[in-house]
């Protein structure tokens, strides 16, 4: 909006790089252009004042498909007034001398136009689809259709309008039936997820499968190595026990051996002893044989006196010595 600032009698205005000011006075056009600056007297001037930047106008409208379906747009125009002049004898753009404000409301009616226009491009589209083919093609082919024919409307051209842009935003049917157009794609998913999983599951059971067989089939190897094992033992242990019977069998037969030696040294060494002792008694049985009686009674008595304990006090009777003095006397005479 330009700056107005009011004088006596006069008034000056100030405008802006995004508008476009047009001044008239008694139907001629006194000023017009963009950022322009001049004085003006508020009982003779008419004075509009036109936006020339780049607007958005959001769109929120229903359309009906083919198969009797609501379907809601959303979608925005990007718009630009390129002929201020044009626009301004076609809207009411005039401003008031002293507030500088529109008289009217000129931006709803360009967005009523726009809005009704794209409408109508859109709906004519929609309409010839039923839901399932709008909603599969998405939002390009409505976009297409309100941009094309934004673009080649004539009245928009006549207006001073053009289309810089045009994008849909989303296309939303009701929730009950975008519910159950999403029910056979989610209860899709759903089975391929289930499936996966089953899959995953089965893939799972067979990994366990093979784990238990080679773990089985471990347990096997293990078996049958220590039955080996034990199996060696035991021949070990036969063989020990043969080795170490075989070893006493040697051991008793040397001992016996030994034995049999020792003692047939044993008994010759008896036997010589034996026949020494023999050849000594009988010599000594020699020698004695030819000495007389009492000497080998003396001998006898010598021999046991050596072989008595020792005697502190020997006391002789007369019948102890009577008869050995009798018999000596009679080995005297004789």
């Amino acid at each position: 909006m330009a700056d107005i600032a009011r004088y006596p009698f006069v008034r000056h205005l100030r405008g802006s790089t995004t508008t476009h000011v047009q001044h008239l006075r008694n139907g001629r056009v006194r000023h017009s252009g963009v950022g322009v600056s001049f004085w003006y007297r508020p009982l003779s001037a008419v004075l509009s004042e036109v936006p020339v930047d780049d607007r958005e106008l959001p769109l929120l409208f229903h359309a009906r498909t083919a198969d009797f379906q609501d379907l809601t747009t959303q979608a925005t125009v990007s718009f630009r007034i390129v002929d201020p002049a044009a626009v301004a004898g076609r809207i009411d753009f005039s401003v008031d001398p002293e507030t500088g404000h529109w008289r009217g409301s000129p931006l709803d009616q360009v967005a009523g136009l726009l809005t009704e226009t794209a409408q109508q491009y859109a709906l004519d589209l929609i309409a010839a689809q039923s839901l399932a083919d709008v909603l599969a093609g998405g939002v390009g082919p409505v976009r297409d259709a309100i941009a094309a024919g934004l673009a080649g409307d004539e009245r928009l051209s006549a207006t001073g309008l053009a289309i810089l842009g045009v994008r849909v935003v989303a296309l939303r049917p009701e929730p009950e039936v975008e519910k159950a157009l999403l029910t056979p794609t989610r209860e899709r998913v759903q089975a391929d997820a289930d499936k996966a999983t089953y899959e995953r599951r089965a893939t799972a059971v067979q990994r366990e499968r093979a784990i238990s067989e080679n773990e089985l089939q471990n347990k096997i190897e293990l078996a049958r190595r220590e039955e080996e094992y034990v199996a060696q033992r035991g021949t070990n242990a036969r063989r020990e026990a043969e080795e170490n019977a075989a070893a006493a069998r040697v051991a008793t037969a040397a001992e016996a051996e030994r034995t049999q030696v020792l003692a047939e040294a044993s008994a010759q060494a008896t036997r010589a002893t034996g026949l020494a002792r023999a050849d000594a008694e009988a010599a000594s049985l020699s020698a004695y044989r030819d000495l007389p009686e009492t000497v080998l009674l003396g001998l006898a008595l010598k021999e046991m006196a050596a072989n008595l304990p020792q005697i502190e006090h020997l006391a002789l009777t007369p019948d102890m010595l009577a008869p050995v003095l009798a018999k000596l006397g009679t080995r005297g005479a004789e």
